[in-house]
């Protein structure tokens, strides 16, 4: 899997365990829903960093935690 793949797979999985819809994720944390849509529907290659410790704040975890996923290991990913 490409990372795009590998974050949008853990924004949804940490908005099931927080009982939240991306929409309501995106509102919380000030995150355009345009570009919390556009990474869930891989569009975006690259989030930037800055919107992913939105999301964290807002999830209330750190960026450690997100990334903290055997999605992100390296034999999970392709380049």
């Amino acid at each position: 899997m490409v990372f795009k793949e590998a974050v949008s797979k853990r924004v949804y999985e940490l908005c099931d365990k927080k009982h939240y819809s991306p929409n309501k994720l995106a509102e919380l944390s000030a995150v355009a829903p345009s570009t919390l849509e556009g990474i869930l529907l891989l569009k975006v290659n690259n989030p930037s960093s800055y919107v992913i410790y939105q999301l964290c704040k807002t999830l209330k975890i750190t960026i450690k935690d997100f990334f903290d996923s055997d999605l992100f290991l390296e034999e999970n990913l392709d380049d």
